[in-house]
C-alpha cells in the first residue's frame, strides 16, 4: 500500500512538473510572438515616420538669431526646399510676433504671400524670400521670437523660429577707412585708395556711396576683385568689403593739397573717410620749330639742317631730357645735343636737327618723327620731307644740248655745200 501511494505521489509529481513546463513554452512562445509583432509595429511606425518626413517643405535662414537697437529694421534671407521632389505653392505668414512689432514677406521688389518651391530646391539654397521686420523705438532690452509658417496644404508645411535680441548698445563701431589716405603726383596722375568698409551691425546693410570733389574731379568706387564702378554696396552683418577709390583731377588743376570726403550712407548710420591729393606740379614739354613750321626740302644722300625748339609748358622743371627719331629705312637722323640735363619752367631751348635721306630716295615726300621725352612727359613732332631731285644735273643736260647743237651746227655750215 505504502509502495503504491509512493508511486501516486510520483506520477502527481512528474504530471505537475510537466503542466509547468508546457505553459512556460506556451509563455515563451506568447512572449516571442509578441516581440515579432510589437517589431513589425515599429517598423511600420518608423517606416511611416520617414516616409512622412521624406516628404514636405523646408524653409530656413542663415542667421535665425540677431541682436539689434530698438526702432530699427532688419531683414531675413528665407531659403525653402523641396524635401520630397515634388513641386509647391506654400503660402507665408507670421505665427507669432511681439505686439508692436511689424513684419512683412518681401520678394526683390514688391511685398508677397506665397512662394513656389521648385521641385529641384533639395538643398534649401534657394532665397526667394526675405522677412522684413521693424522695431518700435519703445521696445524694451530682451530676447523675442518670432515664428514663421510656410504651407503648402495638405498638411505639408514647416514652421521658422527666429530670435531678436534687443540691445541699447551697439555691437560695435561700423567704419569706412583707408590704408594710405594720402597721395601725391602731377597733375593727370591718376590716383587709387585702396579702401574698407566694415559693417559691426547685427544687420546686412546697404549702403549709398559718394564723394564731395570740387567741380572737374572724377571719383569712382569699385569693389576689390571687380571691374566695374558701383554707386551702393550691400555689407553682410558682421563683415568688411574692400572698395578701391579712383580719382582723376581736371587737366587744368594747380599745384596744391585736395581732400576729397567719401560717405558710405545706410539706413541706419553714416560712415565717412578722407582722402587727400597733392599736386606737385604739372609736367608738359613740346616740340617744334621757332617758326612752327614742319616741313621742309631735301636731297638724297644730303645732309638737311633744321632747327627745332624745346619748350617746358609746364610749372616744374624737367630734367634729363632724351631727343630720339624715327625716319624712312636708311635715313640718317642726327642733333647737335641730343640729351637736355635741364630745362626749366616756361623756358625754351633750341637746337638743330641733321636729316639725310637715303641715297637711293626717289622724289616724293616722306615723314620724319623727331620725340622729346622723359620720365614724367612726352612730345612728338612729324616733319614731312620732300625729297628734290638735284638742279645740277638739269643745268649739265641743258649744256650737253647746247653743245651738241652747236657741233652739228658747225658741220652743216661747214661740210653742207659739198
Amino acid at each position: 500500500m505504502a509502495g503504491w501511494l509512493n508511486k501516486t505521489t510520483e506520477r502527481q509529481e512528474n504530471d505537475m512538473e510537466n503542466g509547468w513546463r508546457r505553459r512556460g513554452c506556451a509563455r515563451l512562445a506568447a512572449a516571442m510572438l509578441a516581440g515579432v509583432l510589437a517589431a513589425g509595429g515599429c517598423q511600420t511606425a518608423f517606416a511611416a515616420e520617414t516616409e512622412e518626413d521624406s516628404a514636405g517643405i523646408d524653409m530656413s535662414t542663415d542667421y535665425p538669431g540677431i541682436t539689434v537697437k530698438a526702432g530699427e529694421s532688419v531683414s531675413f534671407g528665407l531659403d525653402f526646399a523641396s524635401l520630397s521632389g515634388e513641386s509647391y505653392d506654400a503660402a507665408l505668414s507670421v505665427e507669432e510676433i511681439p505686439e508692436g512689432w511689424e513684419g512683412y514677406f518681401k520678394s526683390n521688389s514688391s511685398e508677397i504671400s506665397k512662394v513656389h518651391i521648385d521641385d529641384k530646391s533639395e538643398d534649401a539654397s534657394s532665397e526667394l524670400a526675405t522677412f522684413n521686420l521693424t522695431l518700435p523705438d519703445e521696445a524694451e532690452e530682451g530676447a523675442y521670437s518670432i515664428t514663421l509658417k510656410a504651407d503648402a496644404g495638405g498638411g505639408i508645411s514647416d514652421t521658422l523660429e527666429l530670435e531678436v535680441n534687443v540691445s541699447e548698445t551697439d555691437n560695435g563701431q561700423s567704419s569706412f577707412t583707408s590704408e594710405y589716405p594720402e597721395q601725391q603726383g602731377a597733375s593727370g596722375t591718376s590716383f587709387s585708395f585702396d579702401t574698407t568698409l566694415v559693417n559691426n551691425r547685427g544687420t546686412d546693410q546697404t549702403y549709398s556711396l559718394a564723394a564731395e570733389a570740387e567741380s572737374g574731379w572724377q571719383v569712382s568706387f569699385t569693389p576689390s576683385g571687380e571691374s566695374s564702378h558701383v554707386a551702393s554696396i550691400t555689407v553682410e552683418a558682421g563683415s568688411s568689403q574692400g572698395l578701391t577709390v579712383d580719382v582723376m583731377p581736371p587737366e587744368t588743376i594747380t599745384e596744391g593739397e585736395y581732400t576729397i570726403p567719401c560717405t558710405a550712407i545706410s539706413a541706419n548710420e553714416t560712415l565717412s573717410t578722407e582722402l587727400k591729393v597733392t599736386i606737385t606740379g604739372s609736367y608738359d614739354v613740346e616740340l617744334s620749330t621757332p617758326t612752327g613750321n614742319l616741313s621742309l626740302d631735301a636731297y638724297a644722300n644730303e645732309e638737311k639742317a633744321v632747327t627745332i625748339s624745346i619748350t617746358n609748358n609746364g610749372n616744374v622743371d624737367l630734367t634729363n631730357l632724351n631727343l630720339t627719331s624715327s625716319a624712312p629705312t636708311d635715313w640718317e637722323v642726327r642733333f647737335d645735343e641730343s640729351d637736355i640735363e635741364l630745362l626749366e619752367a616756361g623756358a625754351t631751348k633750341e637746337l638743330t636737327a641733321y636729316i639725310k635721306p637715303s641715297s637711293d630716295a626717289i622724289t616724293g615726300d616722306y615723314v620724319t618723327s623727331l620725340t622729346v621725352s622723359n620720365d614724367e612727359t612726352t612730345s612728338t613732332a612729324e616733319f614731312r620731307v620732300s625729297v628734290k631731285t638735284q638742279t645740277l644735273w638739269g643745268i649739265v643736260a641743258v649744256a650737253i644740248i647746247v653743245v651738241l647743237l652747236a657741233g652739228l651746227g658747225f658741220l652743216f655750215k661747214k661740210y653742207g655745200r659739198r
